[in-house]
């Protein structure tokens, strides 16, 4: 599914015009960005919570120069999905 589907389908469910739809969901999206930019999680009860995760420290190997690298510690943003939001996918998608 894609932002434009999303957009699609919430608008049919609502009967709200596409574009109002679209500066919602942009919007969402947005202020889930500035919100970990600067170092907030975003909770969201019964869906999941939008967090900032610390990678740590750790040596790599560019192959290609046959050499050692140092990567240093950063933070990268995750999803965790509720525990309603696991058991649903759980239970109605099918293992392929």
């Amino acid at each position: 599914m894609t932002k434009a589907d999303l957009v699609a389908i919430i608008s049919e469910k609502l009967g709200m015009e596409k574009g109002d739809v679209q500066a919602t969901v942009e919007s969402f999206m947005s202020e889930v960005k500035n919100s970990l930019e600067s170092g907030d999680n975003v909770y969201l009860r019964g869906f999941g919570s939008f967090i900032i995760k610390k990678r740590a420290e750790k040596t790599g190997r560019n192959i290609s120069k046959n050499t050692t690298i140092k990567i240093p510690a950063h933070n990268i943003p995750a999803f965790k999905p509720a525990k309603v939001f696991v058991e649903g996918v759980k239970s109605n998608v099918e293992v392929k």
